[in-house]
């Protein structure tokens, strides 16, 4: 063989092996799985809470009014401030109840003075009957007269206690502690000529009322559940209540349930519910709208999933999993309420499941995956674990990172 074709030959040779040798490096320099960080699903009981918007009312509210005709004097109290049961608010003009009283006393003395005329001549008359002084006609007309003389005595007594009553409206007063409000009819005014005239308000705002509704879809998953054995729902004087404000800041006071009613409202298709919650620090004020999260009894055998790990399409909220061959896989999820950062799963999740709550932009069902625990904090930002290996040089998707080739 000439030297020429020996070296071509070995020159194939050469270049056949380093083709060869590419591919094997190629195969051999397969991206790795896509590290995640995953949660182990347990089974624990939680509250049964539900967060809806209600509405503050009075606990008590009393109309004050003008229980007697006459002139508005003055008023004694501050509008707006706290007040006790039978404090003075008002004074009506009391002369003319007086004198009102004062006539009334006068007619109770000419009455018991014609009773004690006639009482003696009944008395008198009783007397001589037994001798025949007088005739048995003197004697009913005196006994008549005495019966009559006392019941005028008796009605004039009544007169004169009304007169008092009616002189004693002239003070008005708290009938119930609570905050007063402003004043409705000013000094000079004629009140309670042909009706109660409204002089003002008084709210009980300590303890206060909150008002919302339950739809019954609600109401009926909760039995459902109860029925089951999946939950136990507490008595209406152990159900908590707990206010947040429109900023997002928590009331410090903790409430009860109070009242529900016993029929559905057709045009909500919901039922009232009402709650009492303290106020010793008069920051809640009537009319105010809160959030409220009502804790109604307690869940069995939920499941905690960090809020990064659930997510919603057109078919409903859904979390992923790494099974037990490694690969990411796809459950649909019954989520009840958000809290503390956690979503309570009722269904679709089993004990021991492997829930992706980090890195799940780089899962995908179907495809394998590296499961490590999962930390809050990485999971909070969205990021893969603290505890995953970084490379020097972030790559693209699928490319090798900078420091391999």
């Amino acid at each position: 063989m000439k030297p020429s074709r020996v070296r071509t030959a070995i020159i194939g040779i050469l270049i056949a092996g380093a083709l060869s040798g590419c591919g094997k490096g190629k195969d051999e320099q397969q991206t790795p799985p896509p590290e995640v960080g995953v949660i182990q699903a347990r089974a624990e009981d939680a509250p049964l809470t539900r967060e809806l918007v209600g509405r503050l009312s009075a606990h008590r509210t009393s109309d004050v009014r003008a229980r007697v005709a006459g002139v508005l004097l003055k008023r004694v109290y501050r509008e707006g401030s706290e007040v006790k049961e039978g404090d003075l608010l008002f004074q009506i003009d009391p002369a003319p109840l007086r004198a009102a009283l004062n006539a009334s006393l006068a007619t109770l003395a000419q009455a018991q003075a014609t009773y004690t005329n006639n009482h003696v001549a009944a008395q008198r008359a009783r007397e001589l009957i037994g001798k025949n002084f007088v005739s048995k006609s003197d004697l009913d007309n005196a006994e008549a007269a005495e019966r009559t003389a006392e019941a005028a005595v008796k009605q004039a007594k009544a007169n004169v206690e009304s007169a008092r009553i009616n002189l004693g409206y002239a003070d008005v007063r708290a009938p119930i502690a609570g905050r007063a409000g402003k004043q409705q009819v000013t000094e000079g005014a004629l009140v309670g000529q042909s009706d109660a005239t409204l002089l003002t308000t008084i709210d009980q705002i300590d303890p206060l009322y909150v008002n919302f509704t339950l739809s019954v879809n609600d109401l009926e998953d909760m039995r459902r559940a109860k029925a089951a054995g999946r939950a136990t729902l507490a008595d209406a004087d152990k159900a908590e209540i707990r206010l947040a404000f429109p900023d997002g800041s928590e009331y410090g006071e903790t409430g009860t349930l109070d009242f529900s009613d016993t029929t559905v409202d057709p045009a909500t298709g919901t039922v009232s519910v009402r709650g009492q919650i303290p106020n010793p620090d008069r920051s809640l004020l009537p009319g105010m709208y809160v959030s409220i999260k009502a804790t109604l009894g307690e869940q069995h055998n939920v499941f905690k999933v960090p809020q990064p790990a659930l997510q919603r399409d057109a078919n409903g909220p859904f979390v992923l999993v790494v099974g037990s061959d490694g690969k990411v896989a796809r459950k649909d999820v019954t989520t009840e309420t958000a809290r503390d950062g956690y979503w309570i799963v009722s269904d679709g999740l089993a004990a021991g499941d492997q829930v992706i709550a980090s890195g799940i932009q780089r899962a995908k069902s179907g495809q394998p995956a590296k499961a490590v625990p999962w930390q809050a904090d990485a999971g909070k930002a969205g990021a893969a674990p603290t505890n995953a290996p970084a490379s020097k040089t972030p790559a693209p998707d699928g490319a090798e990172p900078a420091d391999k080739k």
